[in-house]
């Protein structure tokens, strides 16, 4: 019987909202044993954006997949011997709260490595040490503070929002990556270590190619922008690829809100694509005929590629590109995603039974293991998980749940 990549790896989730739960569901996902600890009234999330009354939201349920689910008050003694025996049998530990908050909980890194030396003990926060540490930490705030934001939009307009949460799920993604080299450092030496995360330092390192761009200004305007000015920062550049190849988005019809195809004009594509849009004469026409020659005129190319697609839907535009093997790809709304059948193909759009809610769509796993089948679960109930855990892993009895329950430790 194939196992998973993590099985036997207990991971201790004290995370909330979507960072750390994004890290947390990937660990999942691969095989871990992964057990939420929510306070008493549950993460917020659970009650945040609902659209059925009563039942865990969407916002939930889409980030807790896979998991089970215990209550603990942490701040009273008992939550605080029970949270011990937690750590002691985990592998992993992976927290989001403010800074400090753990420490004063008494569960100092020190304390915590005392407990169990072995443990992988992750923190997600919004920034580094430095003068931004206190700062609250929200998806925006890390775009804006990690250089996403200055470089995204159009160049007449104001600095905005990528729709991909490259501040918490991109984080988690980055925390994944550095807990999964933490446990396999420690098959060498035995030994657990702290792993922390930053938002802004994950936003940065995904926007790493702009930061290349911000040096090469020093040596003149950047010729692959469609921008006609530049100062000394890297300006925002629509939709511009941001690669040595020019792309843009380009409207089809009839015209619609998504009703675009983004193309990228590789040297090769060139010639076929003047045959496409009916201008075969700029095949070699040395005002077009060179890369050099055209990147001056970037608008003008877009639009006449453009008076093209605009006759023709965007799956035709598609498929007349692709049988020219020229770079393109259909800007997908979020309802062809959900419809699309290659996704659903590929489990990366996935319908998942809830016990409260019903059936409902999610995003599956993307990381795909030749030898780690996934099978996605529904997200726990708050505390569906106590009796499991308390009383038959840590040997509470029947009497002691039920106290704890009534005084509000659990």
């Amino acid at each position: 019987m194939t196992t998973k990549a993590l099985e036997g790896i207990r991971v201790l989730d004290m995370t909330h909202v979507q960072s750390g739960p994004s890290a947390t569901q990937l660990m999942a996902w691969l095989g871990a044993d992964v057990v939420k600890l929510e306070a008493p009234a549950g993460d917020i999330t659970r009650t945040q954006l609902r659209d059925i009354p009563d039942a865990d939201s969407l916002y939930f349920t889409m980030l807790n997949s896979n998991k089970r689910s215990i209550t603990l008050n942490t701040k009273t003694e008992r939550g605080k011997q029970l949270l011990t025996e937690l750590i002691r049998r985990s592998d992993v530990m992976v927290e989001n709260f403010g800074p400090g908050a753990v420490d004063r909980m008494g569960f100092t890194w020190d304390r915590i490595r005392e407990i169990n030396p072995r443990i992988v003990y992750a923190s997600i926060k919004g920034f580094g040490d430095g003068p931004y540490t206190a700062f609250k930490a929200y998806e925006v705030v890390a775009q804006a503070m990690g250089g996403s934001m200055a470089t995204t939009g159009f160049e007449d307009g104001p600095p905005m929002a990528t729709g991909a949460q490259i501040g918490d799920s991109g984080t988690g993604i980055h925390a994944v990556a550095a807990v999964l080299a933490a446990l396999l450092q420690r098959t060498r030496t035995g030994r657990g270590q702290r792993v922390n995360v930053a938002m802004q330092h994950a936003v940065l390192n995904l926007c790493r190619v702009k930061l290349r761009d911000q040096q090469r200004l020093a040596h003149g305007p950047l010729a692959e922008y469609p921008n006609e000015d530049f100062g000394d920062e890297v300006p925002r550049s629509g939709n511009a690829s941001g690669g040595g190849q020019p792309g843009w988005a380009v409207r089809c019809a009839p015209g619609g809100p998504n009703d675009y195809v983004y193309v990228i004009v590789q040297p090769a594509g060139w010639q076929p694509l003047t045959r496409l849009i009916g201008r075969p004469e700029l095949t070699d026409d040395p005002e077009w005929s060179t890369p050099q020659a055209r990147l001056p005129k970037l608008a003008k190319m877009f639009q006449l590629i453009e008076e093209w697609t605009g006759t023709l839907p965007k799956w035709e535009v598609l498929e007349r590109l692709n049988a020219e093997n020229i770079p393109c790809g259909p800007i997908l709304s979020t309802r062809e995603i959900i419809e699309d059948s290659s996704l659903a193909a590929n489990e990366m759009v996935v319908e998942v039974e809830h016990p409260e809610r019903g059936s409902y769509v999610t995003v599956g796993n993307p990381l795909k293991l030749s030898d780690s089948p996934v099978e996605i679960t529904a997200s726990p109930l708050l505390g569906e998980h106590n009796a499991e855990i308390f009383i038959g892993e840590l040997g509470l009895g029947d009497e002691e749940l039920r106290l704890l329950k009534s005084t509000g430790v659990i």
